[in-house]
């Protein structure tokens, strides 16, 4: 145990598996991704997809932070556990205010406001736990509160500001907080605790497959209310197989390869893995997912609707650049997870994304359903050379023990 009787944490061990309460709290994280694409999609402005990116961005420190707490304590265990109900709780006010985390829509509270307050408090429970669960260990104690000195008064101090003002102003308020935030915690030292790295790669692992369910789900709310027909069947496939690829373009081996180093890598080198190739380079991963999201939903809607939409009509400006646009982040995310860990470079997904830019002004040209095509063919394209050419090292990765 750690600390006293009545506190009760227990630390995670080396090898343990994610908890249901981990999962648990996630859900608030899956409605979270929902809040962010319907705000994206609801008006398909520069400006407005720049909004639903930072809050993005704030929602996934909240996340990250709680997947570095619970690596630390077992989340479903003592005061840790009433920890993370009320950090959801928290966490669940700010998704429900995400339409309003800019402008304050007409009665109730102010929503700006709101959004700022819930992300504090989130983040103070965070900090609170981190600081009891390392009362024992002054090296851990000294690492938190040097982090929380800059991140905690830095990014929500500036936040709280936000919230009271708007348009330029704002927008630029809410970029120091986040980026202040991000850059504090790459420079604040690297004398944090990683318990299980197993525990800590299944957790980023599960958060992709949260993200990518929201892109399937996408393709539902795209076609909600609308009958069934050969365009929506087809299109309902395409984004399902597009999401398959990219999960496996994720687990297939790239997961693997990175776990195996994080598994075998110690002290500061282990957790600076945990920082860059999961923390950090995972985030546009989830922005590529998200941007995907968007893409499938328009898509759908444009094949769905016959009403307002052709079959011949193409898909163009921002929604066929989030579909584009989010494969090619997502893509180049892997490639980064992967090298900050690895030190390789996998040249078949850079050239897969260079050929997807390369198409960008076809596809404007192309009917909706037909740039959807267009992307399924180049991922399987990727998938089934990496699949055949890498074949004997991509058996004795999925099949060899961390070490």
């Amino acid at each position: 145990m750690i600390g006293s009787k009545r506190v009760r944490f227990q630390p995670v061990a080396e090898g343990a598996s994610v908890t249901q309460l981990e999962l648990f709290f996630d859900l608030v994280l899956v409605f979270a991704f929902t809040m962010v694409t319907d705000l994206a999609a609801g008006e398909t402005s520069a400006k407005n997809m720049l909004r639903a990116l930072l809050v993005l961005a704030l929602m996934w420190w909240l996340w990250i932070a709680y997947s570095w707490l619970s690596n630390t304590v077992r989340a479903d265990e003592g005061i840790a556990r009433l920890a993370m109900f009320v950090a959801m709780g928290a966490g669940l006010i700010a998704a429900l205010t995400i339409p309003e985390a800019f402008r304050d829509l007409p009665g109730g509270w102010f929503g700006p406001l709101v959004f700022a307050i819930a992300y504090l408090i989130v983040r103070l429970v965070h900090v609170g736990m981190y600081l009891l669960a390392s009362s024992e260990d002054s090296q851990l104690r000294n690492q938190v509160l040097r982090w929380a000195l800059g991140s905690i008064t830095l990014g929500t101090t500036l936040l709280v500001i936000a919230a009271m003002t708007s348009g330029v102003v704002q927008i630029v308020l809410w970029v120091a907080a986040i980026a202040g935030d991000y850059l504090w915690t790459l420079f604040a030292g690297t004398d944090w605790r990683l318990n299980s790295a197993t525990h800590f790669a299944e957790r980023y692992g599960l958060i992709v497959i949260v993200a990518l369910g929201e892109s399937i789900v996408s393709i539902g709310i795209g076609v909600a209310g609308l009958p069934i027909s050969w365009p929506i069947a087809v299109g309902s496939m395409l984004g399902l197989a597009i999401s398959g690829l990219l999960w496996w373009a994720y687990f297939d081996v790239a997961a693997l390869s990175v776990e195996h180093e994080l598994v075998r890598a110690e002290g500061a080198r282990q957790i600076k893995i945990a920082r860059g190739s999961y923390t950090f380079w995972h985030f546009p991963m989830i922005v590529g997912i998200i941007g995907l999201s968007l893409g499938l939903k328009k898509v759908l809607y444009y094949v769905g609707d016959s009403s307002h939409h052709t079959l011949t009509d193409a898909l163009y400006g921002i929604p066929l650049y989030a579909l584009y646009g989010g494969v090619v982040v997502y893509l180049i995310a892997l490639v980064g997870f992967k090298h900050y860990a690895t030190g390789t470079v996998t040249v078949s997904r850079v050239v897969t994304v260079v050929v997807l830019l390369a198409l960008v002004p076809l596809a404007c040209a192309l009917p909706a359903l037909a740039s959807l095509a267009l992307l399924c063919v180049v991922l399987i394209a990727l998938i089934a050379w990496e699949t055949v050419r890498f074949a004997q090292p991509r058996d004795e990765i999925r099949h060899a023990t961390p070490a």
